[in-house]
């Protein structure tokens, strides 16, 4: 079976940070490359140890937006 999983890539310093939005997995990577097949990595190993985490995966497509906020 194939999952389909939203991921955020954050620029850090040293490299980026990969975040699954819908388990709450980490990884990074030097690269975004890396990042993203070091957390694809990471999501299969949680699966594999935590089998009911399938059932966390979103079934249908999420809404990511983004907000711009003013600050004093």
């Amino acid at each position: 079976m194939t999952h389909k999983l939203t991921i955020v890539i954050n620029k850090e310093k040293g490299g980026y940070v990969a975040t699954s939005v819908d388990l709450g997995v980490v990884s990074q990577g030097k690269t975004i490359e890396e990042a993203k097949d070091n957390l694809k990595e990471a999501v299969e190993l949680y699966l594999e140890n935590n089998p009911r985490a399938k059932s966390e995966i979103t079934k249908s497509e999420p809404f990511v937006a983004i907000v711009e906020l003013k600050c004093a």
